[in-house]
């Protein structure tokens, strides 16, 4: 009986620390309300259902540890449909749904990571595919040039 309550305890802490090995996707309006409240940036990945390279980057680069620590210390992230008419939300007293929002910010290809500084006004775009140490580079460049400057 022991060995089961043992090998219970075991896998509830590897499944705990498994969803702690993740990037802690929000929506967007929870993002622009969590970094109200403690200001942070947001990374917004911009995809589609059919978007290969999207997958791709779910698949390699958000999966690596680095690239999740990353994101989970430095910004509030947000996975957001650019096809997506049905879910509603509002922002700055106006209603959008992921796509009028993704055409909002200027998205044209897919994956595309918008960044958007914590007074959420200044926004720049990271387009298209990176594996986890050139996403990395990309983030890290913005952070040190001043987009998410407190």
């Amino acid at each position: 009986m022991k060995k089961i309550v043992i090998i219970g305890l075991i896998l509830v802490i590897a499944q705990f620390a498994q969803a702690q090995e993740k990037i802690e996707w929000l929506k967007f309006e929870e993002a622009v309300a969590a970094s109200e409240a403690s200001p942070k940036m947001l990374l917004v990945d911009v995809y589609t259902d059919w978007c290969g390279w999207c997958k791709k980057m779910d698949k390699e680069t958000f999966t690596d540890p680095a690239v999740i620590k990353y994101i989970n210390d430095q910004f509030y992230a947000v996975k957001m449909n650019a096809e997506n008419n049905k879910r509603k939300f509002n922002f700055k007293g106006k209603e959008y749904t992921e796509a009028k929002m993704a055409a909002t910010m200027r998205v044209q290809s897919y994956p595309n990571f918008v960044i958007i500084d914590p007074t959420l006004r200044n926004i720049t775009q990271l387009p298209g595919y990176r594996q986890p140490a050139q996403f990395l580079e990309g983030l890290d460049q913005l952070v040190k040039n001043g987009i998410g400057a407190k």
